[in-house]
């Protein structure tokens, strides 16, 4: 397994957030010691930024040879036209520390966000998702289920919190 693919929802619900990282920062770890060197991430508030920072946070403290690889929906001013001013500046300072940047398209359209979880499970071997399926349906759900139907690996950190 060399690539890894983050997903899960924008609102995290978990009483323990420190429980929470410490367990991401484990298996992502875990995941380096069997040969995962590239993540793939999709950019989107929630987990998905938490997932960028730790693979910032463990490429700069613990000088792993990893990569953080965005894969995003449409173009950057899109994808954030809705955001507070705080998620926005997060959004650009992990944009500009990534080590590659993929865009699915330029415009917001209502399957660019589909098309940017298949790409980013064509290119893994793995997924490490945050989901909850009492949340009903979902974009993080519809990842999972395309994960699944791949065959790759599916660690589900919402079951381990």
């Amino acid at each position: 397994m060399n690539a890894v693919c983050f997903t899960g929802h924008r609102k995290i619900d978990c009483p323990d957030m420190y429980a929470l990282k410490t367990l991401l920062d484990s298996t992502i770890c875990g995941l380096v010691k069997r040969g995962v060197t590239d993540f793939y991430c999709g950019g989107a508030l929630g987990f998905d930024t938490m997932c960028a920072h730790m693979i910032l946070y463990l490429k700069k403290r613990k000088a792993l040879g990893i990569k953080l690889h965005l894969v995003l929906p449409c173009s950057n001013e899109e994808q954030t036209k809705n955001w507070s001013y705080n998620d926005k500046q997060e959004f650009y300072a992990i944009l500009m520390a990534a080590d590659e940047v993929e865009y699915i398209g330029s415009e917001y359209t209502k399957d660019c966000m589909k098309r940017r979880n298949a790409r980013m499970i064509e290119l893994s071997d793995g997924c490490v998702c945050y989901y909850d399926e009492s949340v009903g349906r979902s974009g993080t759900g519809q990842t999972v289920r395309m994960a699944e139907s791949k065959g790759i690996e599916i660690i589900n950190l919402f079951s381990m919190t």
